[in-house]
């Protein structure tokens, strides 16, 4: 799998990430891993099964970035909830926390609390999510924020205009995470497709996603292993040709509009 170096935080990874909320089983994550997935997102949802394969990879920590995240908006709830995720891996640090869904610059509170948690040797850099696509300009700006996860798929393609052409003037710059590829499974629904054109795949939603240089990781949110397999589809195929793209768009602007 292709590597990127993830913006200002110097982190190697492959271009396509894993998320432990839809219940993707331990199997598939080790798997996965060993064919170049290696930002794996113990996030939203910390499923037993996406642990087990974290502490079975343990021997090959330094080849892992893991990703913890909270959504706490109280930050005395921030370090107890860093800390026993490390706990039941059996972790001593987190590559990155992941401050979840953000419309504005987090308060000074909550970065405070983030930042004293890297003083500690807790976490190494500070990720931010976020559906408000103007407020990259603000992190971007910011040297302690060493990454972002922006929406981004043919749905939402509003990042291109708004985020990338931002980041990819920047040698400093974010590194750039996007989720919910498949939008939210809309462009997998035939009722929602248009007539005459080709369902898509969620191998198409990611290799969409990936056909644009200036995203460094697209996440994927396997619930088992042939999901696993399909994302993985993705890497083996490569971007999209002009004519794929075109489609894709197509049938995001249905969607859309």
């Amino acid at each position: 799998m292709e590597r990127r170096t993830l913006g200002r935080t110097g982190l190697e990874v492959g271009r396509l990430g894993m998320a432990a909320s839809y219940g993707v089983p331990a199997r598939a994550v080790e798997q996965a891993f060993e064919r170049g997935v290696n930002y794996l997102y113990w996030g939203t949802f910390r499923r037993g099964a996406f642990g087990q394969a974290l502490r079975n990879l343990k021997p090959q920590r330094d080849r892992m970035v893991l990703a913890l995240q909270t959504y706490t908006r109280v930050a005395a709830l921030m370090k107890p909830s860093v800390e026993i995720a490390l706990r039941k891996l059996g972790f001593e640090y987190a590559d990155v926390l992941l401050l979840g869904l953000w419309n504005h610059k987090p308060p000074q509170r909550i970065l405070d609390a983030s930042w004293r948690l890297r003083e500690r040797g807790l976490i190494r850099h500070i990720a931010i999510s976020t559906h408000h696509r103007p407020l990259v300009s603000d992190l971007s700006a910011d040297p302690d924020i060493g990454i972002v996860h922006v929406r981004y798929n043919a749905v939402h393609p509003g990042a291109e205009r708004e985020v990338f052409p931002l980041l990819a003037a920047n040698g400093n710059r974010l590194g750039m995470v996007a989720f919910t590829a498949t939008s939210w499974r809309q462009l997998l629904n035939p009722r929602r497709v248009p007539p005459g054109e080709r369902v898509p795949t969620a191998t198409d939603c990611y290799r969409f996603v990936l056909s644009n240089p200036t995203v460094d990781v697209c996440m994927t949110g396997p619930a088992n292993e042939a999901q696993a397999a399909e994302a993985l589809g993705a890497i083996e195929l490569g971007p999209m040709r002009p004519d794929e793209l075109a489609w894709m768009r197509r049938v995001g602007d249905f969607i859309h509009k």
